[in-house]
């Protein structure tokens, strides 16, 4: 062989070749034969095809995204938000007097505490105290009529009228505390007042005193084993407690009209209506109260006309109106609730005279 032929083995990588390169596992070999390529231009793809005339279209070089942005391109799409100003970018509007704010909320039955109409009208700058007005006090002279009618009856005609008085005491009540619906309440309560009744009737008018504070003791002790049983929350319970036991109170206390002289009871009717007719008037407060007293005075005077009591009449017409007042007032502590209005304004006047009823009507008898 020539020496044009052969040449040394280090010689061969003088003609380019680094020293150690073996030319067979070049991968620039291919290109040397069959042409140079420019090395910037990325192969899209190799490899045998059919289609002899596809011609691969090169895109350019795009820039290299941020790796956080390669992190966070496979994630799901997120649904869209709004968009809130920061605290400090809207300032607060001053609620507007006399409009409601969204602090207080509705009546729940879910446990949750919730402000009373009073308390919400004391927070607003309005009076707490609302008196029912005129169809309230015209609605309580129509039931003291029916009980002055039912005591000229006798017991039993006094009955029909009475249940009636004690089923209104024991709804507006709890509507009073701001407690509706309360069914099961409302059901004990005038269950008590029910009880009375039939007790006072079997053991007759004379132990009239040992049948109503004998019934309401059973009565607040049935009470209390049956809130212990709620699974409500403790708050709850005791609120609920308080108001069962101070409606079945008022309920039962009620009977006073039953186990009272029908001549009292007849004067006691008449006279509790003038006080509360009387305040419904557009009056100022120490003239209207005034005023309802001696209405109840000159009522009781004119009942006792029709009776034995005679002017007697007139000392059990002012006691009956004061408690009437009394009755009133508390009705007026919540605004703005026309159900309790046409439910405790018209029963409380009645039933808080019905002690001064009894007691009076035994003692000028």
């Amino acid at each position: 062989m020539s020496s044009d032929q052969q040449q040394p083995y280090d010689q061969g990588y003088g003609q380019g070749y680094p020293q150690g390169h073996d030319p067979s596992h070049d991968p620039y070999a291919g290109q040397q034969q069959y042409g140079a390529q420019d090395p910037h231009v990325t192969q899209t793809w190799q490899g045998q095809t059919w289609d002899t005339q596809y011609q691969p279209v090169v895109q350019p070089a795009q820039p290299q995204q941020p790796a956080a942005y390669d992190a966070t391109a496979h994630l799901p799409p997120q649904p869209a938000t709004t968009a809130h100003p920061l605290p400090d970018e809207t300032p607060a509007a001053a609620p507007v007097r006399g409009e409601p704010t969204a602090a207080y909320s509705a009546p729940t039955t879910s446990g949750h505490t919730r402000l009373t109409d009073a308390q919400r009208a004391r927070a607003e700058g309005r009076s707490p105290i609302i008196a029912p007005g005129i169809q309230p006090a015209a609605l309580t002279a129509v039931l003291g009529v029916l009980l002055a009618g039912g005591a000229a009856l006798g017991s039993y005609g006094l009955l029909v009228p009475l249940v009636l008085l004690q089923a209104v005491t024991a709804a507006g009540w709890f509507r009073l505390n701001g407690m509706w619906p309360a069914r099961q309440g409302i059901a004990l309560a005038f269950a008590g007042g029910l009880a009375a009744d039939v007790a006072l009737l079997a053991a007759g008018r004379e132990n009239a005193p040992a049948a109503i504070i004998g019934t309401l003791g059973v009565w607040v002790l049935l009470t209390l084993v049956l809130q212990l049983r709620s699974h409500a929350d403790p708050d709850e319970r005791m609120y609920g407690l308080m108001a069962t036991v101070a409606s079945a109170a008022l309920t039962i206390v009620a009977t006073g009209h039953l186990g009272a002289a029908p001549d009292a009871v007849v004067v006691g009717g008449l006279a509790v209506p003038a006080p509360t007719s009387a305040r419904a008037l557009p009056l100022p407060g120490p003239a209207s109260v005034v005023v309802a007293l001696l209405a109840a005075a000159g009522a009781g005077i004119a009942a006792g006309g029709f009776t034995d009591l005679g002017t007697s009449g007139a000392l059990l017409g002012l006691a009956a109106g004061v408690c009437a007042l009394v009755g009133l007032h508390v009705a007026s502590y919540d605004y703005p609730s026309r159900f309790v209005h046409m439910t405790a304004g018209v029963a409380l006047p009645l039933t808080a005279a019905a002690p001064a009823v009894y007691l009076l009507g035994r003692a000028l008898a």
